[in-house]
């Protein structure tokens, strides 16, 4: 008899773990990214009925993928499992706040949105747009 996972991803977790673990990619979680992850997570339609006290399951649970040897291909797995594809470049758009979100990108940050637009099959034009608008958002005057 196989077990199956207590509570299965809902699309809004999936939308979570893009960000934490943007967030996370260069091993440091800064407070202008848990910030905009809150405020995405409290004004945005996708959340409307989404349980905050999920978040640090979810964190967690990218937290401990992350320490695991294919844990980046884990998470995507995961990801294309649970996330409706209509949604994918929702989370793309997410993701690029949240590493925008501190005024510079680092390569770890870059690398992983690369491996985003690639896993989730994120057409380059429409990327372009996505990383402006993140871009645009996000400029300090």
């Amino acid at each position: 008899m196989s077990e199956q996972a207590p509570h299965p991803l809902t699309p809004q977790d999936c939308l979570v773990m893009m960000m934490i673990a943007v967030s996370a990619s260069d091993e440091t979680v800064r407070t202008s990214e848990l910030v905009t992850i809150e405020g995405i997570v409290n004004h945005l339609p996708v959340f409307a009925d989404y349980d905050m006290d999920r978040i640090k399951t979810v964190s967690q649970t990218v937290f401990d993928l992350f320490g695991e040897v294919d844990g980046l291909d884990a998470l995507f797995g995961l990801i294309r499992g649970d996330l409706p594809e209509h949604l994918f470049e929702t989370a793309y758009a997410l993701a690029c706040d949240v590493a925008a979100a501190d005024g510079a990108l680092n390569e770890s940050e870059l690398r992983l949105l690369e491996e985003i637009r690639y896993e989730l099959n994120i057409d380059r034009l429409h990327a372009a747009a996505i990383e402006r608008g993140a871009r645009a958002r996000h400029m300090i005057a």
